[in-house]
């Protein structure tokens, strides 16, 4: 028999209409699967003897997040990931001929176009950020062999990646886990694979300068040809000068971009900071040159790569409550 009050069937034990029983038990899996979300990372410095080689570690893992795509910026560092369970999904690398794929582990070089890497909601691992003069002593080849590509990290280090990702799913917690980087990272290093004094010079001089210097003063400086330190410089780093010197710039800018925005204590201006500004700030000509180099770094402009990435442990994962800021090696 049907009513305006329901069947039997139609109700909860309590007598609660059970379409409202089942609203409030989705209501509370959701609430539930917010509380056991996993968002974190944590940045640190290296040993002190590796800090000439390699500027930081960032720990990160994520569980119950929404999925997401995060843009792999140029950068002044090469990148060293060791994931922790699920691989990294690489859906485009900075080489447009290189195919997607999936890594374990993954080593890239310097690049002037953005990778694009995917994640259904879970991911974890260490990314290091290496420094360009120290992968002859890491790595045993130099950055400019790696330039705008990805490889799995054991083509260059071999057996001690399956070692390291090993002991570092084996130890407890992120302190011990980066303590385990510091030793084979330090056990690794070569002291005598040392870079031409030009060319590390040069590099040098461009991040102190954040980019802007020509590429005539830095030839000046070196007493080398513009020519000869171009060839010298991009087979050593992997980017030419000229281009080493736009992807500092860019990469100072986006820091600054998303400390603006990271609360009082990383603020770098006041509340009328603009991107013009920004621009002034970084040696662009104007808001417009800045806004051209976004779109060719990032493949998008800055206000659609703040609204995709503000918040993603990549994007942001330098601006932590440590307090300091790396140095030009």
């Amino acid at each position: 028999m049907s009513g305006g009050s329901g069947s039997t069937a139609d109700r909860g034990l309590s007598g609660v209409p059970r379409v409202a029983c089942d609203q409030a038990a989705v209501r509370a899996a959701q609430a539930a699967a917010r509380q056991a979300a996993v968002d974190e990372h944590h940045r640190r410095r290296p040993a002190e003897p590796l800090r000439r080689y390699v500027a930081w570690y960032t720990g990160y893992r994520q569980r119950g997040v929404p999925p997401a795509r995060h843009r792999g910026l140029p950068s002044p560092y090469l990148t060293l990931i060791f994931t922790l369970d699920e691989p990294l999904t690489v859906a485009a690398h900075p080489d447009p001929g290189q195919p997607p794929g999936e890594f374990g582990t993954l080593l890239g070089g310097l690049h002037s176009a953005p990778a694009l890497i995917a994640h259904d909601g879970a991911q974890s691992g260490i990314q290091v950020a290496l420094r360009p003069l120290g992968a002859r002593a890491l790595l045993g080849l130099p950055a400019g062999e790696l330039a705008a590509i990805d490889v799995p990290a054991e083509a260059v280090l071999g057996g001690v990646c399956a070692e390291l990702r090993d002991r570092v799913r084996a130890a407890a917690g992120w302190p011990a886990r980066f303590a385990v980087l510091d030793e084979i990272l330090l056990r690794r290093a070569t002291a005598e694979a040392e870079v031409a004094p030009e060319v590390g010079w040069a590099w040098r001089r461009l991040l102190r300068a954040g980019g802007d210097v020509r590429v005539s003063e830095l030839a000046a400086g070196t007493g080398w040809s513009d020519r000869h330190l171009t060839s010298r410089f991009r087979a050593e780093i992997g980017l030419t000068p000229k281009a080493a010197a736009r992807v500092i710039r860019f990469d100072r800018a986006r820091r600054r971009l998303i400390a603006q925005l990271a609360g009082p204590e990383y603020r770098l201006a006041g509340p009328g900071y603009r991107l013009a500004d920004l621009a002034a700030d970084c040696g662009y000509f104007d808001q417009a040159h800045l806004a051209r180099e976004f779109r060719a770094l990032a493949g998008c402009p800055p206000s659609q790569w703040l609204a995709e990435e503000f918040g993603n442990v990549q994007a942001g994962n330098w601006v932590t409550g440590e307090g300091w800021e790396d140095q030009a090696w």
